[in-house]
């Protein structure tokens, strides 16, 4: 029985080894990468408020590492069409025709009342300059061809809506006319229709391009190892297509990476948003994703070239791109996908290996909001979904826990018998447990079924906008972040925040911080453990004791949601295991509290 006992501490040891290892590196590490990041960020933008004016030019003609502060400056005495939708705003420069001036209206940067829209793309000249260009390449035509700087007319329209296109022309002066017309709908997506005149004399080929490019990477970006951040895309053809992702630091260690595709995708992706080029899907692209270096800094670059179209004299052609320019809501990536012939457009959204898993609990948890109006309630009512799927095998689990404590007495006097012979001990426990019909592993199988649905919910907190700064009830307006309370000012009675306390604000704000979500998640833990039998090793029984201790803190850094749902499911779980130890009348440390509190 020793060996037996030595042989279940050693399988425990590694197990709980392994478990807090994956929660480490997985959700602590990240966590506490995000929180240094936030700091450096903060850090930089109090040093750039507090720098000389001196700093007004732009990287092209200033030392590496300058850049214009103020955007109105930085936004140039070029002309611009104002762009205002339901979803977005901004302005498109008439240089280039560059859109590269651009804000989500419908999300805020904190929960913050006062808190500004999220920036998706900023102009040229500011730092992390992040946009996206059309035009056409053409090397040997007379008189060129649109590029970068070239300053285009505006001639049909006044401001860029859902329901008004704004036209866009230019001459190059040697019997080329090039005409845009930019369309966007009441959501993110730009539709750029080109249309190119030769009115000369000679046969001229020119091949259309999209490109999104962003100046340097923000220091808050590319750290977390289980999101993917970087160059995305797909590509394929006939109908088979396969997602291309190259994560920041991959991208600086691989300067060029080709790839050919009839129709696709590709383009840049943080977490919850993405700039993305699409041809149109019956067109082959070279496409590409490159970083350079310019002025000190890395330059990452997402791009396509079409097909060499070849235009005769007094013909003209026709072409058409588009950008998704916005969030990576579920629904609408899917919605184009499935308008525009898309091919997995809706994994722009950063599934995980484990997508089988985590798009079914997504459509549930979605399936749930539409009902009940709150995220916080469709995760409790997720919960109840899986405790019902999973009670068959829980109730098979909680009956041999039972019958195994109702059967202390008999292992107790085993021992005692058999105490100089271990062997003879395991096999007299052994031969119990048979007669019985007791599985003593039976207790491990629900929580080793629910593994793979903690997993995929953490993941549908984590990437999905739709969780972002969704509220529950009461202090929890974000289930995406971690509790807020803490219990060193009494939940917020106590109007001091700890993180303010020198030297060891960071550590009560970091692994010490226990809201009270974790400290409910721990005593669940606790009273679901006390409800099953005493280990018979002392070793073990300490281990066990120290657990919900050990996890509550391992606990308390992940998502509301997630703390929200495991609570909630221990909860569950203790209510199930407390009617059938009723029915078989096993001892419970509910019905010793009660019995106290009456004698009291």
């Amino acid at each position: 029985m020793q060996n037996q006992n030595s042989r279940n501490t050693i399988i425990f040891f590694v197990c709980a080894a392994l478990i807090m290892g994956v929660y480490y590196f997985m959700v602590m590490r990240p966590q506490a990468e995000a929180r240094r990041q936030a700091q450096v960020v903060a850090a930089e933008q109090q040093k750039a408020r507090e720098a000389s004016a001196d700093a007004g030019l732009t990287p092209s003609s200033a030392a590496p590492g300058v850049f214009i502060k103020e955007r109105a400056e930085a936004l140039g005495t070029v002309a611009r069409v104002p762009i205002q939708t339901p979803t977005l705003k901004g302005s498109l420069s008439l240089q280039g025709a560059r859109i590269d001036d651009l804000y989500l209206t419908n999300y805020k940067e904190t929960l913050d009342r006062n808190s500004p829209p999220v920036e998706l793309f900023r102009p040229q000249g500011m730092e992390h300059a992040y946009f996206a260009q059309f035009g056409w390449s053409g090397p040997n035509v007379p008189g060129g061809v649109p590029g970068p700087n070239t300053v285009w007319r505006l001639t049909q329209g006044s401001t860029l809506t859902p329901t008004t296109p704004v036209e866009l022309t230019w001459d190059n002066g040697s019997g080329l006319r090039f005409t845009r017309v930019v369309s966007i709908d009441d959501q993110y997506m730009f539709t750029v229709k080109d249309t190119v005149a030769n009115l000369g004399t000679q046969a001229i080929a020119i091949a259309p391009y999209g490109r999104v490019e962003r100046q340097g990477v923000p220091v808050d970006l590319g750290k977390q190892m289980i999101l993917h951040e970087g160059a995305i895309g797909a590509f394929g053809s006939d109908g088979k297509f396969t997602t291309e992702q190259v994560k920041y630091k991959d991208w600086a260690k691989k300067p060029r990476i080709e790839k050919d595709s009839t129709g696709g995708w590709l383009g840049i992706t943080d977490k919850y948003w993405l700039a993305a080029l699409i041809p149109t899907q019956d067109e082959a692209i070279e496409g590409r994703f490159s970083v350079r270096d310019a002025d000190g800094m890395n330059i990452h670059e997402a791009a396509m070239l079409g097909a060499t179209h070849t235009i005769q004299p007094g013909r003209q052609i026709e072409e058409t791109q588009r950008l998704f320019a916005g969030a990576k809501r579920a629904e609408v990536l899917k919605g184009y996908e499935e308008s525009l012939g898309l091919p997995r457009f809706v994994y722009a959204i950063d599934w995980g290996m484990f997508w089988f898993l985590t798009r079914p609990i997504f459509t549930v948890v979605e399936f749930f909001y539409g009902v009940l109006g709150n995220f916080g309630l469709a995760i409790l009512a997720l919960t109840v979904v899986v405790k019902l799927i999973l009670f068959p095998l829980a109730n098979k689990s909680y009956e041999s826990l039972s019958k195994m404590r109702t059967l202390q007495p008999k292992m107790e006097e085993i021992k005692k018998k058999h105490g100089s012979d271990p062997q003879k001990q395991q096999q007299e426990m052994m031969a119990l447990y048979q007669r019985e019909k007791i599985n003593p592993l039976a207790g491990c199988l629900p929580m080793v079924v629910q593994i793979p649905v903690f997993y995929a919910l953490y993941k549908v907190l984590f990437v999905t906008i739709e969780m972002r700064h969704a509220p529950f009830f009461g202090w929890i307006r974000d289930l995406s972040a971690r509790d807020p309370s803490t219990i060193w000012n009494l939940f917020g009675a106590v109007p001091w925040d700890p993180a303010t306390l020198p030297i060891l604000g960071g550590i009560l704000n970091g692994p010490l911080h226990l809201g009270v979500l974790p400290l409910v998640y721990g005593f669940t833990m606790w009273l679901q453990m006390a409800m099953n039998p005493p280990a018979q090793d002392p070793m073990q029984r300490q281990i066990f004791a120290l657990m919900p201790i050990v996890f509550t803190f391992i606990m308390a850094p992940f998502a509301a949601g997630l703390l929200i749902y495991w609570a909630w499911n221990n909860v569950l779980s203790i209510i199930q295991q407390y009617v059938i130890m009723h029915r078989f009348g096993a001892e419970n440390p509910i019905d010793s509290f009660i019995a106290r509190f009456k004698k009291a």
